[in-house]
């Protein structure tokens, strides 16, 4: 059932998705509204209106469990609220927190009535029908459905068709999960814990599911995978494809005018996606690629299994294939063992790179993770202030790239209304948010918009054929 006439003529029910973390996440969080859908449950941002909360959950910042039973006390008040007007609200828990202390949400928070992990949400209907059937068992007996197995069957086979009128309301741009999960094995990192090892979707399925994007009049689409440059999915041959591939078929599709992916490893950038950057013009010059220390000994203890040198080469030959790379990166201040000098290596690579953007943390200790068990924890006055030095840099390198876009014309993807009266805004090749005068007829097109000034965290831009007037 991918329709919305098929749904039961029974009034709908509501859900609410609440999302926390990645991009993998919000994709996840939409492709379970896909999966309800068929079975009466139609999205609401109203929390209040909703028959069934999911908090999806991530667990990849600080104190990611602490926020969620946070969430779960103020969700019990709300239920307890629509329980006493006449109503109810069932609530469940997903992603990669309920994957990897399902049993123990359960235990502190008998609100909860169902637990799944991010392998699981395909399953997610049936999961709902158990739980509903214990809505009315004494709370003493009533325990939370549970389903935080790695299976063995693909999830994305048994996942209905996004329902065309969901899919438009997802915009101009769309996220397309290709890849999932991590054999590299980071000391300081639990996906490969909470979401398995690397497994890469079949092309066909792939293709398949971005033709369905476009047809829904998306223009713009962002391959996502735990380390997506090692997608490996197989074609109709059987025969491994890797990503730089995946990006030429995809190049064919008539109507896709621009491509991205996420989040990338230094060792999986290979030739051939190096001359899909050289020989794709729908492929965005724009390219995260985590390097997380400077240090070549804080690298190995990170189990990164690359060094500095080779990282910097590497963004040598990126930048060989498309001059105009721009590159965001991610960085952990403060690892076990981290002295001034291993600090100032980072500080150094972060120079020598050139950012346009970048994600920075303080190293937090993850349970069941190597870094966990490391004994020379660095002091939180410490992380603090290398910190604030790093992201001083990286915030300078930042807005000399804007400022290095004034006088330029790009081509920028008109999504929405601005924030001002006759204003438009949209997203330049660097996913730099652009903001400019211009009627809502300019939606949904690519326009060249000449560069005019920048603001804190975007530019400003004039439509080129009113600057030629």
């Amino acid at each position: 059932m991918s329709d919305i006439e098929t749904l039961p003529e029974t009034a709908p029910k509501r859900v609410f998705i609440k999302t926390y973390g990645c991009q993998m996440n919000v994709y996840d969080s939409d492709r379970m509204a896909d999966a309800l859908a068929p079975h009466g449950y139609l999205p609401t941002h109203e929390i209040a209106e909703a028959d069934l909360v999911l908090l999806n959950t991530c667990h990849i910042r600080e104190k990611a469990s602490e926020k969620v039973f946070s969430e779960l006390g103020r969700l019990k008040e709300l239920q307890g609220e629509k329980r006493a007007a006449g109503g109810d609200m069932m609530i469940g828990v997903a992603g990669c927190v309920a994957q990897a202390e399902g049993e123990e949400i359960a235990r502190r928070a008998p609100v909860v009535d169902l637990v799944f992990g991010p392998q699981a949400y395909h399953r997610l209907p049936d999961m709902l029908e158990k739980a509903q059937g214990q809505r009315h068992m004494h709370p003493a007996l009533k325990k939370a459905v549970i389903d935080t197995d790695f299976p063995e069957e693909d999830k994305f086979e048994h996942l209905p068709a996004a329902r065309k009128e969901v899919t438009i309301k997802r915009g101009l741009t769309a996220f397309l999960t290709v890849q999932e999960g991590c054999d590299k094995f980071c000391s300081f990192c639990v996906v490969p814990y909470t979401r398995g090892a690397e497994v890469s979707r079949p092309v066909a399925q792939v293709l398949a599911e971005a033709r369905g994007l476009v047809e829904a009049g998306v223009k713009e689409i962002t391959l996502l995978g735990q380390n997506v440059n090692a997608y490996h999915g197989l074609d109709a041959a059987g025969r491994s494809v890797g990503l730089g591939e995946l990006a030429f078929l995809l190049a064919e599709i008539e109507g896709l005018e621009r491509l991205r992916y996420t989040t990338s490893h230094p060792r999986d950038m290979d030739d051939a996606l190096l001359a899909a950057h050289r020989d794709l013009p729908l492929l965005m010059p724009y390219l995260h690629l985590p390097v997380q220390s400077g240090s070549d000994r804080i690298l190995k203890a990170m189990n990164r299994r690359h060094t500095a040198a080779e990282y910097l080469s590497l963004i040598e030959r990126i930048k060989a294939a498309r001059p105009d790379m721009a590159l965001s990166g991610d960085f952990i201040v403060g690892f076990p063992g981290e002295t001034d000098a291993d600090f100032e290596d980072t500080l150094t690579i972060i120079r020598e790179t050139g950012y346009a953007s970048a994600y920075s943390f303080k190293y937090s200790t993850r349970p069941g993770t190597p870094g966990a068990n490391l004994t020379d924890q660095i002091a939180e006055e410490v992380k603090t202030e290398r910190l604030y030095r790093l992201q001083e840099l990286v915030n300078k390198q930042t807005a000399d790239f804007h400022a290095s876009c004034v006088g330029r014309t790009l081509p920028v993807l008109i999504e929405r209304v601005g924030r001002m009266p006759g204003q438009v805004g949209g997203r330049s090749p660097y996913l730099q948010a652009v903001h400019l005068d211009g009627s809502t007829d300019l939606i949904g097109a690519i326009h060249e918009v000449e560069i005019v000034g920048t603001s804190t965290n975007s530019l400003v831009g004039r439509l080129k054929q009113a600057a030629a007037a």
